[in-house]
């Protein structure tokens, strides 16, 4: 089964941007000693099982979101500069073009995650790298038939302080799942 590109849409509760090392802004080195770090805004983190704990949070906030139908929301989740991947010429660049797709998306269905299965997750500094086997359920609002979509994500989330929970996707690739 194919995955509806308005499915794919919704697995943005994983993401990334592209880190290009800036100085540390936050007055003490949040980078291992390296003296760079991915975001200007980021975040120490030292015990894994609370940044796990903390990214857990995180991205059930953005599945929230697509509950609520919430853009705003889903939006502040999302650094300025996400890039969405979701194959062949499908990218969605910067939060101005996903805040775009998601009003459109969302204007004709309601996304569900009813499923979200991790596989993995590591964190280097102030970056987490997860992926997820997802399953969504869109749910047209004008009474149609809802449709079940399951997929694959890496999504690359930055510590960052002006998120609602402390993280920023910042990359995201999405696939059909096997």
């Amino acid at each position: 089964m194919k995955l509806p590109i308005a499915l794919l849409w919704a697995t943005i509760l994983i993401g990334c941007t592209k880190s290009q090392p800036c100085p540390s802004t936050s007055g003490s080195d949040t980078t291992g000693g390296t003296g760079t770090s991915p975001c200007p805004n980021a975040i120490a983190t030292i015990d894994t099982a609370a940044e796990l704990a903390s990214l857990a949070k995180a991205t059930a906030a953005i599945r929230d979101a697509f509950a609520r139908g919430d853009v705003d929301a889903i939006v502040a989740l999302h650094h300025p500069a996400i890039v969405k991947d979701f194959g062949g010429n499908n990218v969605v660049v910067g939060r101005e073009a996903f805040r775009k797709g998601l009003i459109s998306m969302l204007k004709g269905s309601r996304m569900e995650f009813i499923g979200n299965q991790i596989e993995n997750t590591v964190f280097s500094g102030n970056v987490a790298i997860q992926t997820s086997i997802f399953t969504i359920r869109n749910v047209p609002t004008n009474g149609g038939k809802p449709t079940v979509g399951k997929g694959r994500s890496m999504v690359v989330y930055v510590k960052d302080k002006t998120s609602p929970t402390g993280w920023l996707s910042l990359r995201e690739m999405a696939q059909e799942a096997p």
